[in-house]
């Protein structure tokens, strides 16, 4: 079955499938939603739930880095 998303053509040859970026709800901020993205080499906005937010604060230094988060970008999320 092929793609459904279609990328505007460039130039000659193949129809892009794959995005430059994506802006998702909260939702789809579980691992392998934030993961697999970046290693198609797609940039991604998705905030962070405030449950996981404050189970990472808990760990303390621990808890690792807040993952990166643009709000200009995700207030244009629903525009075309």
């Amino acid at each position: 079955m092929p793609p459904k998303i279609r990328v505007p053509l460039v130039g000659p040859g193949r129809p892009r499938t794959k995005p430059d970026s994506i802006a998702a709800d909260k939702g789809y901020s579980n691992g392998p939603c934030r993961e697999c993205p970046p290693r198609r080499g797609i940039r991604h906005t998705i905030p962070e739930k405030t449950d996981s937010q404050a189970a990472r604060l808990r760990e303390g230094s621990r808890g690792g880095r807040p993952p990166g988060f643009d709000e200009e970008r995700y207030k244009k999320r629903d525009t075309v």
